[in-house]
């Protein structure tokens, strides 16, 4: 088994010496859970991306706007591959409503559709569009800006419990790859506020680590659209499992029975 020395003094520098259990959970099996509300079929997902994914506040049932000229609301699942998010927000959304489940990557959307094929009833099925645009460049086009009445971008992040059993992506594991991903993260989590429209909910998540890719992300959109006169505002989450950070929870697999890593924040568009 590799053991990378850069990789063990980044995390060990960070959680000191709650760092071997953290490390011998990110091992062990994750934490599990067949969700089902709502699909055809069940879905398995980790506890904590279920908790991130019910955390977005989808905007209220549209039957009553039925035969008027009301645009159906938006939603947005920035990030979707290869899909359990996507089917959450999928599996509660009101009448009306339309998912756009969005993934960069040509060779994720096809198994991103293939879950949502799947796993959703056909009716629901009907209201989920699957798109492959880039969401920093949607953003920056003057046409795509507060399209969507809800945003959930599960960004792209250092995924460590995959590198740490990955042999091949431990081996190549440097210092610089938290600081890279960080700065893709900006980038997509400005897009999405951007994206947002005033009154919507965005979440943000990752399943890393590092607090550069976690709260110092959050902490540069806060001090760019927060702020007094600022449009964007911190909305505290519901859930309480994990831990409290300056911005949001981190679910972490030594501490609550293997679920995570999952770090979770959200705001609103005022």
């Amino acid at each position: 088994m590799i053991i990378n020395p850069a990789f063990e003094a980044y995390y060990r520098g960070i959680y000191k010496n709650r760092w071997e259990g953290l490390r011998q959970g990110l091992l062990e099996p994750g934490a599990g859970i067949l969700y089902g509300d709502g699909l055809r079929s069940p879905y398995y997902l980790d506890r904590a991306s279920v908790l991130a994914a019910l955390s977005l506040r989808l905007p209220p049932d549209m039957a009553e706007a039925a035969g008027k000229e009301e645009e159906p609301p938006l939603i947005l699942d920035a990030c979707a591959a290869p899909g359990g998010k996507a089917l959450i927000i999928a599996s509660r959304m009101g009448s009306g409503a339309v998912l756009v489940a969005n993934e960069l990557s040509a060779r994720r959307r096809r198994r991103l559709a293939l879950v949502l094929d799947g796993h959703l009833p056909p009716e629901k099925r009907g209201t989920v569009k699957v798109s492959g645009f880039d969401a920093a460049a949607e953003a920056g086009r003057k046409g795509g800006r507060e399209r969507f009445a809800a945003v959930l971008l599960d960004a792209p992040c250092s995924s460590e419990r995959h590198v740490i059993r990955d042999q091949r992506a431990l081996g190549a594991w440097t210092a610089a790859r938290p600081k890279f991903l960080a700065h893709r993260q900006w980038a997509l989590l400005s897009a999405a506020f951007l994206l947002l429209r005033p009154g919507g909910s965005l979440v943000y998540a990752t399943c890393a680590l590092s607090p550069d890719e976690n709260d110092g992300v959050v902490r540069r959109l806060m001090e760019k659209y927060g702020g007094p006169g600022g449009s964007c505002t911190l909305d505290r989450l519901d859930f309480t499992e994990g831990e409290e950070t300056a911005y949001g929870r981190i679910i972490l697999p030594d501490l609550s029975g293997g679920a995570g890593p999952l770090y979770t924040a959200r705001f609103r568009k005022s």
